[in-house]
């Protein structure tokens, strides 16, 4: 339910359960981590999905059991935004709940028009995962995460993309061929020119 294609120095990682929603089970995001920790000698990620969501988050099933309180989605948000090379989430559709965490942990976000985005942990009855309000309002501002977090609003994808929880809108047929566009030139650069301009980049 991980695909992972590595075409040289680029790697794209595809969540594949598209008749779920692309809903994270437990083992799928331990796999996911895995991947994520071991991309470091990557020059770039593209993180995508099958189908017409992205993902619906934590499978309901499991939720209940108790994923929604793991701390592997901390793991793996930590590992994406730990990658030394250009991350990209590339949105092929709705983007919800704790999914949010790894997108919000990329360097980039481009997704396709139709795409929705909310996070109704708190009508669910959890906290957020803990990196996540952070890097959601260094991106949108305490308001605006607050809208989506206490709020239970569901956004738009010219919502987010006017928020700046994402950075372009890019039709699906073309979602691929522009997230590895984005990639050229990290992929073209000297590492750790690449390396030493993402580390700029960061927050003090």
């Amino acid at each position: 339910m991980i695909e992972l294609d590595r075409a040289g120095d680029i790697w794209t990682v595809t969540i594949n359960r598209p008749d779920k929603a692309n809903s994270l089970t437990h083992a799928m995001l331990v796999e996911l981590a895995d991947i994520m920790e071991e991309a470091q000698a990557a020059r770039a990620v593209i993180l995508t999905g099958r189908g017409k969501v992205f993902s619906a988050g934590a499978d309901l099933d499991e939720a209940r059991a108790g994923l929604a309180k793991s701390d592997v989605w901390e793991r793996l948000s930590g590992a994406v935004a730990a990658l030394p090379g250009l991350s990209i989430a590339a949105l092929n559709g709705t983007l919800a709940g704790g999914a949010m965490g790894m997108a919000l942990a990329c360097d980039l976000r481009i997704a396709v028009p139709g795409a929705k985005f909310f996070y109704p942990v708190m009508k669910l009855g959890f906290l957020p995962q803990p990196s996540d309000p952070a890097r959601m309002a260094a991106l949108i501002g305490p308001a605006r995460t607050k809208l989506l977090l206490m709020g239970g609003q569901k956004i738009t994808a010219e919502e987010a993309l006017t928020f700046g929880l994402i950075d372009r809108l890019v039709e699906a047929e073309e979602l691929q061929d522009h997230a590895l566009a984005l990639a050229a030139d990290t992929l073209a650069a000297r590492p750790e020119i690449a390396q030493e301009i993402k580390r700029m980049c960061s927050p003090a």
